[in-house]
Parts: structure tokens; sequence; C-alpha cells
């Protein structure tokens, strides 16, 4: 077995789930999404339709495929979430006069003025999470998790670079 950089926080034998940043972060989205999710209620609205909705209210336009990518969700369970708020009468679909594979996604009146309420109850609920954290705790935390966020790219990138043939592999 390979022993851990000097620079792990984490080794196979001594991983506990109350203290790895990885379940934290489920739990604490977990309990934000369970959150906006009861507040949102009354409009209607889950998770799966509520951030569509927030996204569309963002951008002027959007498409299924773009949807799909920024909110990092699998294209039929967006079609899926999309088809239910195109039958409450939220968004409006468009197929595209220069190329028919695509789908144009646009906020409805109706969609807008619900869609109008989702920033305020996420800052609601993201400041009642933050309940006791200074602002530059505030600023650090998002430093960290953006740093995260880019060491995963990293790590994603170089997973997905071509591998050095092996030596013994001849062309």
């Amino acid at each position: 077995m390979t022993e851990p950089p000097s620079n792990a926080f984490y080794a196979a034998g001594q991983y506990l789930p109350e203290q790895s940043i990885g379940y934290l972060m489920n739990k604490v989205i977990s309990s934000i999404l369970a959150q906006a999710d009861a507040r949102l209620a009354q409009y209607k609205l889950t998770y799966v339709q509520w951030l569509p909705l927030y996204k569309l209210l963002t951008c002027e336009s959007s498409t299924l495929a773009s949807l799909s990518r920024d909110l990092s969700v699998d294209p039929a369970a967006l079609t899926r979430s999309l088809s239910r708020l195109e039958t409450k009468g939220l968004i409006r679909r468009e197929r595209s006069t220069q190329d028919r594979r695509v789908v144009h996604l646009y906020l409805t009146e109706q969609g807008r003025t619900v869609a109008d309420h989702v920033p305020a109850v996420l800052a609601d609920v993201l400041n009642g999470h933050l309940a006791g954290f200074e602002h530059s705790e505030w600023q650090q935390l998002l430093a960290w998790l953006t740093r995260m966020l880019l060491n995963g790219e990293a790590m994603k990138s170089s997973a997905q670079a071509p591998s050095a043939r092996p030596s013994h592999v001849k062309s």
C-alpha cells in the first residue's frame, strides 16, 4: 500500500464520515435545499423546478443543453422538470429556426413572477445557515470552496488528459 502524501488530510483506515468535508457539505446542501423547498412549496415548486426557473430568471434565454450543463442535471431529468413547469404555465419552449435540435427556453410572465421569489428565499435560507459567522469568515468560506472547486477541476482535467503511452506499447 502506498503512503499518503504528507499534505493528505484523510487516510483510508482513519476515514470517518462526520469528519469528511464531502459528507458535511452534502448534509449542508441537503439542509439548504430542504429549507428552500419548504419555503417555495407555497408556489408549488420543488428544487428540480425552482432551480431552472431561477437560472432562467438570470438569463435572457437558455437552451436545454446549456441549462443542463450549467445546473449539472441530466438532460432527461431536466426535460421532465421543464415539462412540469410548462404545464404550470411558467416557461415556454421554442424550437430554433436555425437548428431544429435546439430548444430555447423562456420564462412566461407568470414564471417570472414566481421566479422573482426565489432569490429572496435563497438569501434568507443561506443567511440562516450562516448565522453566527463573521463577514470575514463568510468570505474565507467562499474562498476555500472556490479553491476546492478549482482543485476538482484540475483533477478532472488531469484525468481527461491523454495519458502517456506505456513504454511496452509500440507505435
